[in-house]
C-alpha cells in the first residue's frame, strides 16, 4: 500500500513541477504592474483534478483513486502589501464512497506571496473536513462529520488582469486525514487545476 502511495505522490508531484516549470518559463521579466492588489481579496475557483482516499479501516484505499471536480474552492484574504496577502482558503472536493458523494475539503489560513507581477505561490495549515455532499444527506446514512488536520501547496499565473481583477491558471496539492468513529482515520491527496477569478 505505501509503495502505492509513493507512486500517486511522485505522479502528482511531476505533474506540478512541469506546471510550475513552464509557468516560470512563461515569465516576461520586463512586465508592467497593471492589477491594482489592495484591500480585501476574494476568488473562486473551477476545475477537476483526482483524489485519493484511504480508510484504516480498509474500506476505500489509495489504489482507487478518482477523478473529481472542485467544489467549493473559495480564497478570503486581504493585501498586506502588493506582493503578500493573508488568506483564507476553503479547497474541497466532491469524492464517491460507499455508493454517497462526500466532500473532503478544508479550512486552511495560509499565505499568498507573488514571486513575480503574475505567478504566485500559496500555502498553508489548517483543518482537514470530510462531510457529506449538501446534496446527498440522507437521515442516518451519510450524514456524518468528520475533523483532522490537512496541508495545503499552490501555484497560479494571472493569463488575464484588469485593474482589480484577475484570471489565473492553478494547480493545488491537499493532504489531509481526518478522525473517523472507533478510532480508524481516513487520508486523502488531492490534486487539481483550475481556473481562479480573483478580485484584489
Amino acid at each position: 500500500m505505501k509503495s502505492i502511495k509513493k507512486q500517486i505522490l511522485s505522479r502528482m508531484a511531476c505533474v506540478a513541477f512541469t506546471l510550475l516549470s513552464s509557468i516560470t518559463y512563461a515569465q516576461n521579466t520586463n512586465s508592467e504592474t497593471t492589477t491594482q492588489r489592495d484591500g480585501f481579496i476574494f476568488e473562486f475557483v473551477v476545475g477537476g483534478g483526482i483524489i485519493s482516499i484511504e480508510d484504516s479501516a480498509g474500506i476505500q484505499t489509495f489504489d482507487k483513486a478518482q477523478g473529481t471536480f472542485v467544489f467549493p474552492d473559495l480564497k478570503f484574504g486581504y493585501m498586506l502589501n502588493e506582493r503578500l496577502a493573508i488568506t483564507a482558503s476553503l479547497p474541497g472536493n466532491i469524492y464517491e464512497f460507499q455508493d454517497n458523494d462526500r466532500n473532503f475539503g478544508a479550512f486552511i489560513p495560509s499565505v499568498q506571496y507573488w514571486v513575480k507581477d503574475r505567478w504566485w505561490i500559496h500555502g498553508g495549515i489548517g483543518l482537514a473536513i470530510d462531510s457529506p455532499a449538501l446534496y446527498d444527506i440522507k437521515d442516518n446514512v451519510n450524514d456524518d462529520w468528520n475533523f483532522g488536520a490537512a496541508v495545503m501547496a499552490s501555484t497560479g499565473y494571472e493569463i488575464y488582469k484588469k485593474k482589480n481583477f484577475a484570471l489565473n491558471i492553478q494547480s493545488k496539492l491537499v493532504l489531509g486525514s481526518v478522525s473517523l468513529d472507533g478510532g480508524a482515520d481516513r487520508d486523502a491527496v488531492i490534486f487539481n487545476v483550475g481556473l481562479g477569478f480573483s478580485w484584489l
